[in-house]
């Protein structure tokens, strides 16, 4: 079971339960204690605020970790834990039926006093049955350790005891032979598997999922080398130094080690959602907009340099997958024929003078709003790129296969951000930046930035 599985049960079952004592509390109350007859004026209050009830019980689990697997490794930490967050949920809801006024007077503090024990014993249960009868796993973590000093040591040890969450620590790998011969001639704990120079070797042949940095010995190679190629999907985390926890977030924390992870994945699901969503709604309705600046551009286009009109063109999008990409044509016809693909440049002679126009003022790219939205494209994104410099670029520059783990756009941080012969490698790290940064606010400001190059002619593309 993944972890979010098991937080995802965690909650609804919670959820489901806290309500069941409730229910059983109000039961024992008025059936069972004889305490006078159970009306609808008593229920009706709880109902109305049965769902902020169960998110503040939720929220009390949160605040005491039910939800964090790793802190309620054994029966004592799920009682104490639980026991918590069910007084502090039962203080909640009191705290909640008092704000509300009295409209919600009617509902019996009773109730709430006999739900405690109720809940406290659903909630705790299910969790004690399934440490013993069933006990949850998770997928295996294989887990190599870079370091080799007593830091690197302290934190194999701590993830060998959580080896029930899926931790499973292959070995160390020295900074260098003369460390490594040390380690090994030390007989220690845990198996010295080689050197930093050999870790791509080392991921390659041993399945690794995960490479914590213990010291930071070739941290910057181990990033270029190996977290941005395609050898490997690996996760690659280092315990942060003081300097780097300026720059960065603890992203998890193993016993009181703090790690910060440096192959963070771009954004969560639901912002694809909203993106898409937003790309949708916008695009058809600039489709319908531009229509008539299309039409113009298509006639003078047609009138000054001949038929076809629209140019297609192979690029490669999200998954490396290719696409064809749409543009009013720009250049004279065939203007690739005899030499083959060519990035244009500023002063290009094979651009036409309409063409020229429809560049500057980036009318040539509005029939992208088709591959908006077909879904092969989004407003803001990396732009996309020809197979031919695709490919020489994957052999060439570390970490440019990382871009295409989105989808392209048709403006990009890299579009407004740098000028029209920013060298690829430059156009890269904006793309890394937008990639690991962006939100809703950034697409924003990405689209006003280059609505204001429109608008100018400025020539960052």
């Amino acid at each position: 079971m993944s972890r979010g599985r098991f937080i995802a049960l965690s909650l609804l079952l919670d959820a489901a339960l806290v309500n069941v004592g409730v229910a059983g509390a109000f039961v024992i109350r008025f059936y069972l204690a004889f305490l006078g007859p159970l009306t609808q004026r008593n229920v009706d209050p709880y109902l109305r605020l049965a769902v902020p009830i169960t998110v503040l019980y939720l929220a009390a689990g949160y605040i005491y970790g039910l939800y964090e697997p790793e802190r309620t490794e054994n029966s004592w930490a799920v009682v104490g834990a639980g026991s918590q967050a069910v007084l502090a949920g039962s203080l909640f809801t009191l705290a909640a039926f008092y704000i509300a006024g009295p409209a919600y007077f009617a509902f019996p503090r009773l109730v709430l006093v006999i739900a405690f024990p109720l809940q406290v014993l659903l909630l705790l249960g299910w969790r004690l049955v399934a440490m013993r009868t069933s006990p949850i796993t998770w997928p295996e973590q294989r887990v190599l350790i870079v370091g080799a000093g007593e830091l690197a040591a302290e934190l194999a040890v701590e993830l060998e005891r959580r080896s029930r969450w899926g931790y499973r620590v292959l070995g160390l790998v020295a900074r260098d032979e003369g460390e490594a011969a040390a380690l090994r001639s030390a007989g220690g704990r845990f198996p010295v598997l080689g050197t930093v120079d050999g870790l791509r070797g080392i991921v390659r042949g041993g399945a690794v999922d995960r490479i914590i940095v213990a010291s930071p010995v070739a941290l910057r190679e181990i990033v270029e080398d190996l977290a941005l190629t395609d050898e490997s999907d690996v996760r690659v985390d280092v315990i942060p130094e003081l300097y780097e926890i300026f720059i960065g977030t603890v992203d998890s924390i193993v016993a009181d080690i703090p790690l910060m992870e440096i192959t963070r994945r771009t954004v969560p699901a639901w912002f694809g959602g909203a993106k898409r969503g937003i790309d949708i709604l916008f695009g058809a309705v600039l489709l319908v907009i531009a229509s008539p600046v299309l039409l113009v551009a298509a006639l003078a286009t047609a009138l000054t340099s001949g038929f076809p009109i629209l140019f297609r063109q192979e690029r490669v999008g999200k998954d490396l997958r290719p696409f064809p990409v749409l543009k009013l044509r720009t250049m004279v016809k065939d203007a690739e024929k005899l030499s083959g693909p060519v990035l244009a440049t500023e002063d290009d002679p094979r651009i036409t003078s309409v063409g020229r126009v429809l560049r500057t003022f980036r009318i040539d790219e509005l029939p992208q709003l088709v591959n908006i939205l077909r879904g092969e494209m989004s407003f803001v994104g990396p732009r996309p790129e020809r197979p031919f410099f695709v490919e020489r670029h994957l052999l060439e520059i570390p970490g440019y296969r990382e871009r295409f783990r989105i989808k392209p756009g048709v403006t990009g941080l890299a579009q407004v951000s740098g000028g029209y012969a920013t060298t690829p490698e430059r156009k890269l790290k904006y793309d890394l930046i937008y990639m690991y940064h962006q939100s809703l606010l950034m697409d924003t400001q990405i689209l006003v930035e280059t609505l204001r190059v429109v608008l100018t002619g400025r020539g960052a593309r």
